[in-house]
């Protein structure tokens, strides 16, 4: 034996062949072969491969035009033989493959025409196991994950985060599924505040069953995995690094393993049983928007955007608004509601009333109390940016509580869940609370009636509730200042509005389109601006959608500066005057 035949040190788990057999150290060598007998349970996994392997062999090195027919005769040859070792154990009519060979690629149902109703497949085949690491040239995992939907019969999502962002693109395929009557179960976690409220109340929306864990000490599941299960037998499965996030799908550097069921079925049968068993258990718990609110980490960072550094410049109607509560202060009324319009600004009056009151107030501790983290971000953003102050504020609201309680925004469950009760009556000189139509739920009933502040400022659209519940109880039956909607509207504020959705029917498939820059510029102009076919059907939508097409101010949004040019010419050319403006 020359050295280029020794056997390196090392494990492993070969079977041993008379080749293999002349290579082994001898009894002198300075190396020493261990070998065991083989196991019995493992006889028939181990065996299958070995002679797997030397079929590819085979194969490999017939001419590539012969290969199909020449390894079905061999296959027919060698079933042969095996039944005639164990009759009972093969079956001819189930085992052996047909001449010439052919793979049974789909079973489609068919279209009402009676043409076959097509089934996207996955790039990568059922029958194969590979790594996907989203590199140029290869399938992407969230491109694969959206084309193994339609052919599933249920699939199961173990996800530590779920985001907007990564859900968005598979939205489609996953509403079909469900529409389907197919199941879609989803596992996930609050686990570093990732995951979005808005991504798993869609997805209830859409019909998936969603289970979270609340748990981000003891459980901390970080796993990331699909498992498309598949009557058929040929079910896939992903694991690996991608979240449910848009740069895990598509564009990261992540690793994640296709596992198939037919090459791998004890990885995906464990899987399987693994899902289930953390479905049953108590550590996942049935989704509700309320509870995530509650509940729910939504990240320890204090947010990140910060408005320019310049002085808020109050509009004439929201300086009369704050004037008529300040009127109301001196008339001894410490306890004020503001009503005001959606739009017109109520956050920003009262951080500009807050920024006064501060300048007589021997002690200006705040609590804005508000049921969602968004309204919360918003408001801590627009009293930092009134204030000129950028670390004015701590949030109280999920995960994140408070250091100093000196200025405090506050979710109504966050203070709920560490009690009211807690709360020192007179801790809070300011109290403001936001969309105050919700004050008459006991949540917010036992917060008013415990905090005793130098000034309550309760701000709504809406004051009127559609259950009766009073809300100008908390006002001695009154409203300190009051702009309705549609009193903004006839003043001008807000703008009256109506939304309408048009097909306009027009061919883009011809456009070039580039990642990252989108629709060839000039051709897309090209396309609506060819002939006046199209700029006549924009018009004949606006004489059926508006009254007074002559009368109306308006914005149309073009695709460039010619496009621009062309409509206006075109609206120009029809009795409605229109300028482009670039």
């Amino acid at each position: 034996m020359t050295s280029d035949d020794a056997l390196s040190p090392g494990l492993y788990e070969t079977l041993l062949t008379a080749a293999l057999a002349r290579r082994l150290p001898t009894p002198t060598a300075a190396l020493h072969a261990q070998t065991t007998q083989l196991p019995a349970a493992d006889a028939p996994d181990r065996l299958a491969r070995h002679v797997a392997a030397a079929v590819t062999r085979v194969l490999e090195h017939t001419p590539e035009k012969d290969r199909a027919t020449l390894g079905v005769d061999m296959i027919r040859d060698l079933l042969d033989y095996l039944h005639d070792l164990a009759p009972e154990s093969i079956d001819p009519d189930r085992d052996e493959p047909l001449r010439p060979g052919q793979v049974l690629t789909a079973i489609l149902t068919k279209h009402p025409d009676g043409s076959p109703r097509p089934i996207e497949h996955p790039l990568t085949p059922l029958a194969d196991t590979t790594l996907l690491t989203n590199s140029p040239g290869e399938p992407g995992v969230g491109h694969e994950i959206r084309a193994e939907i339609q052919s599933s019969d249920a699939i199961d999502v173990v996800m530590a985060f779920v985001r907007w962002s990564g859900i968005r693109p598979l939205l489609p395929a996953l509403a079909q599924h469900c529409r389907d009557g197919k199941r879609l179960r989803i596992l996930t976690t609050t686990y570093t505040g990732s995951t979005e409220l808005r991504a798993l109340e869609e997805l209830a929306r859409l019909g998936a069953q969603v289970r979270v864990s609340y748990d981000t000490t003891s459980t901390r599941l970080h796993a990331k995995a699909w498992l498309f299960h598949r009557t058929g037998g040929y079910s896939t499965a992903y694991i690996g690094s991608s979240n449910l996030t848009y740069s895990a799908q598509v564009t990261g550097m992540e690793w994640n393993v296709r596992v198939s069921g037919v090459r791998n079925p004890d990885v995906v049968g464990k899987m399987a049983a693994v899902v289930e068993a953390y479905w049953e258990s108590g550590d996942f718990v049935r989704f509700t928007a309320a509870e995530f609110r509650e509940r729910a980490e939504t990240g320890t960072a204090e947010p990140t955007f910060v408005l320019p550094p310049t002085d808020i410049i109050l509009r004439p109607f929201q300086e009369r608004l704050l004037e008529q509560v300040a009127v109301a202060r001196d008339q001894g009324h410490h306890r004020n509601l503001l009503v005001a319009a959606t739009g017109t600004g109520k956050t920003v009056m009262a951080a500009v009333d807050y920024a006064r009151l501060r300048r007589r107030l021997t002690r200006d501790r705040l609590l804005v109390v508000a049921h969602r983290a968004e309204i919360l971000d918003q408001s801590l953003r627009t009293f930092r940016h009134a204030l000129r102050d950028p670390s004015f504020g701590e949030l109280w609201v999920g995960g994140r509580r408070p250091d100093r309680f000196e200025h405090v925004f506050a979710s109504i469950q966050s203070l709920n869940a560490s009690g009211v009760e807690a709360v020192d009556p007179e801790h809070f000189d300011v109290v403001v609370v936001d969309e105050f139509h919700h004050a008459a739920a006991p949540s917010y009933r036992a917060l008013l009636e415990r905090v005793r502040p130098r000034e309550l400022l309760g701000l709504t659209a809406t004051p009127e509730r559609s259950d009766g519940l009073d809300v100008l109880g908390h006002f001695d039956g009154r409203i300190a200042a009051e702009l309705r909607v549609w009193d903004a509207i006839d003043q001008h504020y807000l703008s009256p509005f109506a939304y309408f959705g048009v097909h306009d029917g027009a061919d883009l498939r011809q456009v070039p389109w580039r990642r990252g820059t989108g629709y060839d510029v000039a051709a897309l102009a090209n396309v609506y601006t060819a002939d006046s076919v199209w700029a006549r059907r924009v018009l004949e939508q606006v004489r059926q959608k508006v009254a007074d097409p002559l009368a109306m101010r308006a914005l149309g949004f073009c695709v460039s500066v010619s496009h621009a040019r062309f409509m206006a010419a075109q609206f120009a050319a029809a009795g409605v005057p229109a300028v482009a403006v670039w």
